[in-house]
């Protein structure tokens, strides 16, 4: 393994780190919507759930992508956990919209992370970061827009 193989296995687990860390905030966000036991609820909590799937999808081929290249995939979110965790942890999910918007900024930072490390790594992870991992980052920005503005009319 030459150096720039070593550059991008670690760039794909800080990627994979990411991926972890949403998907255990999102299980977080989920859990407190249930708790709500609101009817309203049950069509954002949906949306929430294929956003945290698509997650642990998105973190499974980042894991698949980091062995091809003979590394070990990240087992945890590391730092960006513990941070995630503080941020959903303070935001009263659906009682207004700062849970949502903690969750956006998340996805945003998500996206950031992937175009600025796109040079540090080889083409066929550069392939699955450009059509499957940003793709699917805006669209769960787009997404969390809508239930934004819905649970602002609300």
């Amino acid at each position: 393994m030459g150096a720039r193989t070593d550059e991008c296995i670690r760039q794909l687990n800080r990627f994979l780190r990411g991926e972890i860390s949403a998907a255990e905030t999102y299980r977080m966000a989920i859990d407190k919507v249930a708790d709500s036991d609101k009817a309203s609820q049950s069509a954002n909590l949906n949306i929430l759930r294929e956003i945290q799937e698509e997650h642990g999808r998105a973190a499974q081929a980042l894991r698949d992508r980091i062995r091809e290249l003979g590394g070990e995939p990240s087992d945890s979110s590391g730092a960006w956990g513990a941070w995630a965790k503080t941020v959903q942890g303070t935001a009263n999910l659906f009682g207004d919209s700062s849970s949502l918007k903690a969750l956006k900024e998340g996805e945003e930072h998500g996206l950031k992370d992937y175009r600025d490390g796109l040079e540090d790594i080889d083409t066929a992870s550069a392939d699955l970061v450009q059509n499957q991992l940003i793709p699917a980052q805006q669209r769960h920005i787009n997404l969390l827009d809508q239930l934004i503005n819905t649970v602002g009319k609300a």
